[in-house]
């Protein structure tokens, strides 16, 4: 016997997709911050990925295995960024899919995760400075998670209405 997709089906599929692309809107414009700001104004910028290669060479090394170079854990750490950022931001399409509830689901994602990424890398062996280095560093860590789960929102909003037009 064959399964064959229901309606509802197709629906949460969409739905899911909506909910990624939406996930990388907001994953892409918090990296633009990130990587603009770590070339615009070095002193204050949050590093995070900095954090990202600390953790990824950390990582290798519990395992027995030899971290990469520089350049390569650079890379790696801006990839894996992308991805699970998006992954987190997608999260601004559970749930109701009004507007004005993605627009606060997607303020909360944000604002928790630039709160934990103030808080929790010096508890994670991760550093501080990074993150914390001057009250701007905090200041700016904090508000471009924020603009992210905005953007994400955003995009979420905008996706969802258009597929509603379409259908």
């Amino acid at each position: 016997m064959r399964a064959t997709a229901s309606p509802d089906a197709s629906v949460t599929s969409a739905q899911f997709l909506t909910a990624l692309g939406a996930g990388l809107a907001g994953a892409a414009a918090l990296t633009a911050f990130h990587e603009t700001a770590r070339r615009a104004i070095p002193d204050i910028a949050p590093r995070m990925d900095v954090l990202g290669r600390r953790a990824i060479a950390r990582g290798m090394e519990l395992v027995g295995a030899t971290p990469p170079s520089k350049d390569r854990l650079q890379w790696l750490a801006l990839a894996g960024d992308l991805l699970m950022n998006s992954l987190f931001y997608a999260l601004v399409g559970a749930g109701s899919p009004e507007p004005k509830r993605a627009l606060l689901r997607g303020a909360a994602l944000g604002s928790a995760a630039g709160v934990g990424a103030v808080v929790l890398p010096p508890l994670l062996g991760l550093g501080s400075d990074p993150s914390r280095r001057t009250p701007q560093t905090k200041a700016m860590t904090v508000a471009w998670y924020l603009a992210g789960g905005l953007a994400a929102a955003g995009v979420f909003s905008l996706l969802r209405t258009n597929r509603a037009r379409t259908s």
